[in-house]
């Protein structure tokens, strides 16, 4: 096999699989659809090895294909690592830091304290990833992640900035509307809003709070952001952070009975205790969610 393959036919081979076809990757990459074709024969020879069939709907991935993904998304990784470190090299806080959090504290928590961040540091750019599918550190998905739970690998610098809080919480006109529940069991006279599909967490969470099931919700969806904005339409109960809540004038109901915790924890990589740009986002980061942790 040729040892000098060039990135570019991995970074070609990772967008036809996501895209599933060489016209979607093409335009994903910003390059024709011949020159794909090219990088995806180059690989095909180079392995001795079938990567993609094609079928009716597209490009299938061959076993040889899915067994190099992992390989190729970790490349894909150390690389956009790479550049970020690159383009930020020199004194100061300047250059790309990428940043992961839920998607909830990603669109509503973290924008003011980026805000706050760059008007101290204008030279930070800063791209951040809403979303609930934690984001390998070690990798160098990201650099910094916002996690909701205790983070397990070593090798990481992490500081534990609190627990965020939620509790069950409706919009005042419905509340007026439907009235306010005084124990868990009247909720079963409530239009409830909650998840569609049961994951290994929320059947564990269901052992303290078992009326919390998909057959009782009324509107029913796996996003957290639809959720929310579903409790803030007016649209019935359902869970909230205590801080979007308290900024929303939203009604909590049955606080003794219904209460959950969230450990959060900021995360980074050790060897990027050096960065400038990373150690002063990581810093921002703490601080913020600090303050709103400490306002709910």
């Amino acid at each position: 096999m040729d040892a000098d393959l060039s990135w570019e036919l991995y970074r070609t081979f990772l967008a036809v699989l996501t895209e599933g076809s060489l016209s979607g990757a093409a335009r994903a990459l910003g390059i024709t659809q011949p020159t794909v074709g090219r990088h995806v024969a180059a690989l095909e020879s180079a392995f001795g090895q079938t990567l993609f069939t094609r079928s009716q709907s597209g490009l299938l991935p061959t076993e040889a294909a899915l067994a190099l993904r992992g390989y190729a998304e970790a490349l894909n990784s150390t690389v956009a690592a790479l550049e970020r470190a690159a383009a930020s090299h020199g004194a100061g806080v300047k250059g790309v830091v990428r940043i992961s959090a839920s998607d909830v504290i990603g669109v509503e928590v973290l924008p003011p304290v980026i805000a706050a961040l760059r008007r101290v540091h204008p030279e930070l750019v800063v791209e951040l990833v809403p979303t609930n599918r934690i984001q390998d550190v070690l990798q160098r998905e990201v650099d910094i992640a916002v996690r909701m739970a205790a983070p397990t690998q070593d090798a990481l610098i992490a500081r534990k900035v609190g627990d965020v809080e939620l509790g069950l919480y409706a919009r005042a006109a419905y509340v007026d509307e439907r009235g306010a529940p005084t124990t868990v069991s009247d909720l079963a006279r409530h239009a409830l809003i909650g998840f569609d599909r049961m994951t290994p967490f929320l059947r564990e969470a269901g052992k303290a709070f078992p009326v919390w099931r998909p057959e009782a919700f009324a509107v029913r969806t796996d996003s957290d952001l639809a959720q929310l904005a579903l409790v803030r339409a007016g649209c019935g109960i359902g869970f909230c952070q205590v801080g979007i809540a308290r900024r929303d004038a939203l009604v909590r109901l049955l606080p003794d009975a219904v209460a959950l915790k969230l450990q959060t924890w900021v995360v980074m990589h050790e060897d990027l205790r050096m960065s400038p740009r990373c150690t002063a986002t990581f810093d921002a980061l703490v601080r913020g969610l600090r303050a709103y942790i400490d306002g709910a």
